[in-house]
């Protein structure tokens, strides 16, 4: 079943996203399906830890991101914005520096005042990295 009440061109997606924290990390998503979205994220200075591993705040980064954007796809736009309520995440293994990371978020609840997004990360071999729960608040536009 669709989930989305809003386009999902990727294209727009990712260019929304321009100036912010996804941009910087070059989280980009790659893939929207009737129920989840996927998003790739590269290991770089940028998203590592000083052992050149995988940072495990730019695990949850990601999952954020990516949570809060499937949110943003789930509601009116003119009525709704979504905002990150909670989160946690559960590191498995990590990723070299120079890596590719991928995540893909599905829902666990949409409601009306509230989503919640299970989020799981994997390696190139797609072994588990991360995984992730993201709630997901909906409050009124003002």
């Amino acid at each position: 079943m669709r989930i989305w009440k809003n386009p999902t061109n990727i294209d727009f997606i990712n260019a929304i996203s321009d100036n912010t924290m996804a941009s910087f990390m070059e989280i980009e998503v790659t893939e929207v399906g009737d129920d989840y979205i996927k998003a790739k994220m590269p290991v770089t200075a940028k998203t590592a830890q000083p052992y050149r591993y995988l940072h495990g705040g730019a695990s949850v980064a990601l999952a954020e991101t990516l949570g809060s954007i499937a949110s943003a796809l789930c509601v009116d736009h003119t009525a709704f914005i979504c905002l990150g309520q909670e989160i946690n995440a559960n590191h498995i293994r990590s990723a070299k520096e120079g890596q590719t990371v991928w995540a893909t978020a599905t829902p666990l609840h949409i409601g009306k005042s509230s989503h919640v997004w299970d989020i799981k990360i994997t390696d190139e071999a797609e072994k588990l990295v991360c995984v992730s729960r993201l709630t997901v608040v909906v409050i009124p536009r003002k």
